[in-house]
């Protein structure tokens, strides 16, 4: 162990059994009004932002699952609404607040409702104090490090029927063995490690997610056998930046020597992972992708910006030139592997020839896809006190320079499929349809096709015949079901 490396711990097992006797009292409590009323308990979980809130509302259905309540779509419908939040977005946060506005009214028709909110919003005090102030109708406010506290959370506004405010600045421990309901028995999520230590000038994730906290190779191990266990077929490995798995743990624990240890889970056919920070990809994880057969031929890797200048202005700790060569190192070794990036248009200071780097990069490399963003604000980052603020209408000709540079590449890229075969996992029938399947490739890329009930979680080869802006279309390949 290096000196004054900061060791992750677990939530201990006695506050974790805690949680259950919350659990089974809420369950009595739940059972005695379904006896009472003759209809269930229900909830809504409404999620916004990344896949790590995905697979928090995962963790919060789990355990209101365990406490007697069946899942609801619709709010008007439900004794329990919960939002998610995220806050790396302006809009998202102007989002969570219309629909918070939105509940006043449930709330009066039915004074029983109890509405909750959680996340990363929750995380800035001044949130919290609007939230206090403006929307009155809420009943329980809790941040990212308690999540596991939800069922004491909730039986105590039930029994005290108060407002419920409990957000923890940090934590450096995890909680394991909490219920999850996963939303898919094909393909999961899994959460390696939680928080970030890089602290790019535009980012809020450290300040509401926490510094970077790691789960053991063990618990990630045991979770990832039961899924097998379950059926699933692919799972996806979560964390601000898979790159530091294991830097907090005890012993000689990498990201590299996860994914060499997960491939050898029988019943597991692929393993994806995001998001990958460039300035921590080291050589060791770039051949454990290629060696480890069951990890995909995909690589998210965030460039964020390609001028120099810009990206040590982000404080991503990396230039221009080594990202291009560490592309390059990850195309020799990986041929044929997909790519696909971040970036942000607009950062403050961009000038014209800053913005001619981003998309000399994105010509360079050809990105599979790029999910593009217009600079946002992010109260109490360091970018949002940069007094040099790129104009809006600037940030907008710029963004659709890039996205018609990329849609271009996209579509090159994807038409050199026509005609092919490829290797899909089926997922279940395709949205608006009962007849088209869809899945994906191991690069990535959506597929739809013809199909039948029995093909779902299987892989199967399918013929792409006609290629659409955003999927691929095809025929499953003769000789198969």
């Amino acid at each position: 162990m290096s000196e004054g490396k900061r060791i992750t711990t677990k939530v201990s097992a006695e506050e974790i059994n805690q949680q259950y006797k919350y659990i089974e009292t809420m369950k009595q409590y739940n059972q005695g009004i379904i006896s009472n009323m003759g209809k269930p308990v229900r909830y809504n979980i409404e999620t916004f932002g990344c896949q790590m809130n995905e697979n928090d509302s995962e963790r919060l259905s789990g355990m209101l699952s365990e406490m007697g309540y069946s899942e609801c779509s619709e709010r008007k419908d439900s004794d329990l609404i919960i939002f998610n939040t995220c806050c790396v977005r302006e809009n998202a946060e102007q989002k969570v607040y219309g629909h918070l506005g939105a509940l006043k009214k449930l709330k009066e028709t039915n004074p029983n409702l109890i509405i909750a909110i959680c996340g990363c919003m929750m995380q800035q005090k001044e949130v919290v104090e609007h939230i206090k102030k403006t929307y009155k109708h809420v009943d329980i406010i809790f941040g990212t490090h308690n999540l596991y506290k939800f069922p004491e959370l909730l039986n105590t506004a039930i029994t005290t029927k108060s407002t419920v405010i409990d957000v923890w600045d940090s934590t450096g421990s995890i909680a394991e063995n909490m219920p999850i309901a996963r939303k898919d028995n094909i393909k999961a999520w899994v959460t390696v490690m939680y928080g970030c230590n890089n602290f790019c000038s535009y980012c809020i994730v450290p300040y509401v997610r926490g510094r970077e906290r790691s789960r053991s190779l063990e618990e990630i191990k045991n979770e990832v056998e039961k899924l097998a266990a379950d059926g699933c077929k692919e799972i996806t490995l979560l964390g601000q930046n898979v790159n530091s798995y294991g830097k907090d743990l005890e012993g000689d624990v990498t990201f590299a020597g996860l994914l060499r240890e997960l491939n050898k889970i029988q019943g597991i056919e692929r393993i994806r992972f995001m998001t990958s920070h460039p300035k921590d990809l080291s050589d060791d994880l770039i051949y454990a992708i290629r060696d480890c057969e069951k990890v995909c031929e995909h690589l998210h890797l965030p460039v964020q910006a390609g001028s120099s200048k810009v990206l040590d202005e982000m404080n991503r700790k990396y230039k221009k030139e080594q990202y291009l060569e560490l592309i390059e190192k990850v195309k020799s070794n990986i041929p044929g592997i997909a790519l696909s990036t971040d970036i942000i248009v607009g950062f403050p200071g961009e000038t014209e020839e800053d913005f001619s780097e981003t998309l000399d990069v994105a010509a360079k490399v050809r990105f599979d896809m790029a999910y593009t963003f217009l600079y946002s604000k992010r109260t109490g980052t360091p970018a949002a006190k940069n007094p040099d603020q790129v104009p809006e209408e600037v940030k907008k000709q710029r963004f659709d320079k890039l996205l018609e540079l990329q849609n271009k590449i996209s579509k090159e890229i994807n038409d050199e499929l026509l005609g092919k075969e490829v290797e899909v996992l089926v997922e279940g029938l395709s949205k608006n349809s009962k007849t088209t399947y869809t899945g994906r490739t191991r690069e990535n890329k959506i597929v739809n096709f013809k199909g039948s009930p029995d093909i779902v979680g299987k892989l199967v080869k399918v013929k792409i015949d006609e290629i659409q802006t955003w999927s691929l279309l095809g025929k499953i390949a003769e000789g198969q079901a």
